[in-house]
């Protein structure tokens, strides 16, 4: 619950932030009628997640068992990938951000015609959202795999909430709140997070007898730590921990995140440069 709750929270404020930068601009520059294109498109890209979310998970409850298991290896690669572009996408576009919107947003409206505009920032909306959902979708179909219960979907609930009252809050003034701190923590834990999904796709690969290397157990840990403890199953949520993971796991597991967050962290300090100025 709690690691759906934190996705759905980042990818709602990422979603929110771009929309609120398209609507602050349309509002300031005087071109509020415009705006139903931009809701339109939002309604449009929400509802084409949610649709397709619950046909892939219809559709993979009626394959056999070991097509099940592939295909929760493919869902928990493609949410890994996912997850780690966008993190690495937030830190490096966070700054330009809203220019690049401003200048698409004039680019779109100066086409000529009502349509032309519309369907534009239509399109801008929609992407912006879309790309957040699908995101989502397959994170969440990977975590739902492994978390058979109402934990996922109310988690998952109350962090788009949550990420609606945040984002309408930012957009209307009310609160603040240091995005760069909140974008480089979250990133953190998206990169644990996607290492654990990693781990979880190899372990599905094994399962559908794709993968056989690397198979004995690295440690067992079921005697000190259970997984279907409270603190077991929070550490699952968050980390990824297995009580008793196979060595391939284990060398993904921190092939994997050692590198990640040595890249994530490193692109968040100052250049020397700009130390030796604040100096």
């Amino acid at each position: 619950m709690l690691i759906a709750f934190l996705i759905m929270l980042r990818e709602g404020i990422e979603a929110a932030l771009i929309v609120g930068i398209i609507a602050g601009y349309l509002a300031q520059t005087g071109r509020r009628a415009w705006m139903p294109a931009v809701w339109g498109g939002v309604v449009l890209a929400a509802c084409l997640c949610l649709a397709l979310g619950l046909g892939l998970q219809a559709i993979g409850a009626e394959f056999p068992q070991k097509q099940q298991e592939l295909a929760e290896g493919v869902i928990a690669l493609l949410a890994a990938g996912m997850l780690c572009t966008m993190v690495f996408w937030m830190r490096k576009a966070a700054r330009s951000v809203r220019a690049e919107l401003h200048g698409a947003v004039d680019e779109a409206l100066s086409r000529g015609g009502r349509a032309r505009g519309g369907f534009g920032l239509a399109v801008m909306a929609f992407l912006a959202v879309g790309r957040e959902g699908l995101e989502s979708v397959f994170f969440l179909l990977a975590t739902v795999q492994q978390d058979v219960g109402w934990g996922v979907p109310v988690g998952a609930g109350l962090g788009l909430l949550a990420s609606l009252a945040i984002g309408i809050a930012l957009a209307k003034g009310a609160v603040r709140l240091d995005l760069r701190r909140f974008f480089r923590w979250t990133g953190v834990f998206i990169l644990f997070v996607t290492a654990g999904l990693l781990a979880s796709a190899l372990k599905a690969f094994h399962e559908a007898g794709l993968w056989n290397h690397l198979q004995a157990t690295a440690f067992d840990l079921g005697h000190v730590l259970p997984a279907d403890t409270v603190l077991g199953t929070l550490l699952t949520g968050i980390f990824g921990y297995q009580e008793a993971p196979a060595w391939g796991e284990v060398i993904l597991y921190l092939g994997f995140l050692i590198p990640a967050l040595w890249a994530f962290l490193a692109s968040a300090r100052p250049a020397p440069a700009a130390q030796a100025r604040h100096a």
